[in-house]
């Protein structure tokens, strides 16, 4: 492969975290290098993905990892929609890193960022029983700073994720960022973290296990887990099987997306962690689900009614029930987790009716969401430093106190809302617009919720706003504490990337077009990874003989 060929873009953004994760944490003793590694390594992503949207657009750029061609080998597949989604979710891991290592500056420990309790009391106790002991002897007995490696192996795996061309490889993209969000929603050893941890991490675990159970069917029914190959030999098996098959995918994705039932261990998980561990959480783990839905509902099982006519009623439920969740919340955290929960349902919406103008504003819809949720996770760990508290009950006056922090609050919280004409009224009228363009009784329901759940949003972050900055303080604050700028500008960078997807509405919606007709038209997918209808690779793969059995090759 020639060096400077697009297909080079393709592995860097999973390769250059995973090298960049080695490095981080060989240096562990060396605060300020692990800093530099962790931010050129995430702006690397974000330039390697940048190309891949310009290269995607005229097809999807295919690579085959090892030289092993597919389907004999696992191959990265960039398409316009996982270009647009890699990013997006470069951008906001870039930013909440930044976040991150000011508040880890600012707390006095900047090896783990954030600081943890537990890290500075350590340090603290070091430093009064040898107060004459060099920095290189403390640094030997605190424990290893794990934040920047674990960070940088969570990129890897939802690129991975994004880039996947087989579904073991999807499930290994998972596996890895599920593996360093235990590490990371876990930060600090707190009573209330581990036990939220302990929660998350057995429905992860029973997600990944449904998964691998379906990946396993789909192997002994098609002899075959790449996707593309998947998608031409899956109209042949059983419908029973393919039925089940499709259930176990959807609950499994259910589970990580966080669709109603499935969706009673976020509230209580995300609200516990650090604010910039929430931050990426709530913006990009549930939309990696979001995703894998969306990939395999299209390419591999198109045009299931009845699978989809339940989905319509998943996504309905998600609205109305997270919505008045969050309504009924007084804390800031928990109702933004709310939030999160009942606009998962918007996409689900867009992905259940099965139309390329659905699935085009549920991918702009994903992109709007990713970035507001952030920016709101991370103006609200603003507020937490600001005032100790995120309990609505304790709070008031802030847009006396802060009213730059109440001004990053607004703008978000009111695109979330769907307010015209930010970036989440244009997502949302894109999805009522197709609703009503289907037309069937169910549609219009989901039209009517999605209105609602919008006005209910639009109350919950209004009277969030009102208690927090607006009306008088019911008891005193403690002494203000300043907000580092490091920690405000990725901040503000994250509100104004929210504003300005409304300036480049109609360019994005364009490109979110163009990704929904690549994925709804399937063969544009499988003539990239098998041109000419030929595999790709020289070795032979199973294949599935005229009378519609499976036959096992060498």
């Amino acid at each position: 492969m020639n060096l400077w060929t697009v297909e080079t873009l393709v592995p860097l953004p999973v390769l250059v975290p995973l090298f960049a994760a080695g490095l981080a944490l060989a240096l562990h003793k060396y605060n300020r290098a692990q800093r530099i590694i962790s931010v050129v390594a995430l702006s690397v992503v974000v330039a390697a993905a940048a190309g891949l949207v310009v290269a995607a657009k005229d097809g999807p750029v295919v690579v085959d990892v090892g030289g092993w061609a597919a389907p004999v080998g696992v191959n990265l597949v960039a398409d316009p929609l996982s270009a647009l989604m890699l990013l997006v979710s470069g951008v906001v891991l870039l930013c909440v890193l930044l976040y991150s290592m000011a508040q880890g500056i600012a707390d006095g420990d900047d090896r783990t960022a954030p600081a943890t309790k537990d890290t500075k009391i350590l340090r603290e106790a070091l430093e009064a029983q040898d107060p004459d002991a060099d920095e290189d002897t403390r640094r030997d007995v605190l424990p290893v700073a794990i934040f920047h490696p674990t960070f940088l192996i969570l990129a890897a795996g939802v690129a991975d994720a994004f880039l996947a061309g087989d579904l073991f490889n999807l499930y290994v993209g998972f596996e890895i960022l599920l593996a360093a969000s235990y590490v990371l929603l876990t930060l600090g050893g707190t009573v209330e973290r581990i036990r939220a941890g302990s929660v998350y991490v057995v429905v992860a675990l029973l997600s990944s296990i449904v998964f691998l159970v379906a990946v396993g069917l789909v192997y002994a029914a098609t002899g075959t887990v790449n996707m593309a190959q998947l998608a031409e030999r899956l109209p042949d098996v059983d419908p029973g099987v393919r039925l089940g098959i499709q259930a176990l995918l959807l609950l499994a994705f259910g589970i990580k997306a966080a669709i109603f039932p499935l969706s009673a261990w976020l509230p209580d998980s995300y609200p516990t962690a650090p604010a910039p561990v929430t931050a990426v959480f709530a913006g990009l783990l549930t939309k990696v689900g979001v995703y894998a839905i969306l990939r395999t509902q299209t390419l591999l099982f198109p045009r299931n009614e009845a699978l989809e006519t339940v989905l319509l009623v998943l996504a309905l439920a998600t609205m109305i029930v997270g919505i008045l969740g969050a309504v009924a919340q007084d804390d800031v955290k928990r109702l933004l987790s709310f939030t999160l929960v009942s606009h998962i349902g918007y996409m689900i919406f867009g992905v259940a009716l099965a139309t390329q103008a659905s699935t085009a504003a549920a991918i702009f819809y994903v992109v709007h969401h990713i970035t507001v949720q952030t920016a709101l996770f991370l103006v609200v760990g603003l507020i937490e430093r600001r005032t100790g508290t995120t309990s609505l009950d304790r709070l008031g006056g802030l847009a006396t106190l802060a009213p730059g922090l109440a001004i990053l609050f607004f703008v978000p919280a009111m695109n979330l809302a769907g307010i015209p004409p930010l970036s989440g009224f244009l997502g949302k009228v894109g999805l009522l617009e197709a609703g009503v363009v289907d037309g069937s009784a169910l549609a219009w329901v989901l039209v009517v919720g999605s209105v609602v759940t919008s006005l209910l949003t639009l109350y919950a972050v209004v009277r969030a706003w009102n208690k927090a900055f607006w009306q008088p303080c019911p008891e005193k604050l403690p002494e203000p504490t300043p907000l580092p700028w490091g920690m405000v500008g990725p901040t503000a960078a994250l509100v104004a990337i929210s504003v300005g997807l409304t300036v480049v509405a109609g360019p994005l919606y364009d490109y979110a077009d163009r990704a929904a007709e690549s994925v709804m038209d399937g063969h544009t997918y499988i003539e990239a990874v098998f041109p000419d209808g030929a595999p790709r690779g020289t070795g032979e793969s199973n294949k599935v003989t005229d009378d519609d059995t499976v036959e096992v090759g060498p």
